[in-house]
């Protein structure tokens, strides 16, 4: 018998006067859940006319799966966004930060989409590379996430936080407000990041890339040859680091993303 796939939670925000047709469905990375979203970008989107719906991955968030977090796969987890947007009125925009872009990549080798967006993704090569520094730069840390299995540890407390995943001029107050909800990841999602490599010959969907100039863990040259194997439109934003829709400046990507999609869906 078949094991009963985890309830997953879902936030959705409608706008008051509906401008598309396309919904959009917004995929969360290493440790965060759909409150990420919700922070900011989805009561904009919303508000200018998108129909808007963010997950919690199984094992995030209030979706039920945190048992077997651990040892969860980026298939369990493409299964999940696959099972949401199959529940939706019309296939969706699939836009995926950080694991959740490397998620969505490997979801559309499978899945049609009218348009795809990547915000600061696991590259399409892998994130070996970009984590190939890691040891010799945080030799403590990474010995710590290696003895406890858990990725998340990166980003443990505000000074982590803010070290791997915001800008410099980020506020630490601010930020110790997002640590409180960060949880934990699969440890085996986080190994699949480097090697579970999505196959971009399998992928046709349009697709934006974006990328932030003060990125601690994917460089920017992962992520212009990621931008070039989907041959997606790439822009990059200053003053922003990995987690890019919670920053000060959230703002200027979510409008460049409206633009962008006034462009490409109905």
């Amino acid at each position: 018998m078949a094991e009963k796939a985890p309830e997953i939670e879902v936030i959705i925000r409608k706008p008051k006067r509906q401008l598309f047709e396309t919904p959009l469905l917004f995929v969360h990375g290493t440790g965060h859940a759909a409150w990420c979203w919700d922070e900011y970008f989805l009561p904009y989107f919303a508000e200018r006319g998108f129909d808007c719906y963010a997950l919690s991955l199984r094992g995030h968030g209030r979706s039920e799966g945190f048992d077997k977090l651990k040892w969860t796969s980026i298939a369990n987890y493409v299964s999940d966004v696959s099972r949401v947007a199959s529940d939706l009125p019309r296939t969706p925009v699939v836009i995926g930060h950080s694991l959740g872009g490397l998620v969505v990549q490997k979801y559309l080798e499978d899945h049609e989409a009218p348009a795809a967006i990547l915000i600061t993704p696991s590259p399409s090569e892998g994130m070996f590379w970009s984590a190939f520094w890691m040891p010799y730069k945080h030799p403590i840390l990474m010995m710590k996430i290696a003895f406890h299995q858990n990725y998340s540890l990166m980003f443990a407390t505000p000074e982590l936080a803010k070290k791997f995943l915001f800008s410099k001029d980020t506020d630490i107050t601010k930020i110790a407000g997002y640590v409180r909800k960060f949880g934990k990841e699969s440890y085996w999602a986080n190994l699949e990041s480097m090697f579970n490599l999505p196959k971009p010959e399998k992928i046709r969907t349009q697709m934006l890339v974006l990328g932030a100039e003060e990125d601690a863990l994917v460089s920017k040259r992962a992520i212009e040859k990621t931008a070039r194997v989907y041959n997606a439109d790439l822009r990059f934003f200053p003053k922003t680091g990995h987690d890019l829709m919670l920053e000060d400046n959230w703002q200027e990507a979510a409008d460049h993303m409206i633009e962008w999609l006034s462009e490409k869906i109905r």
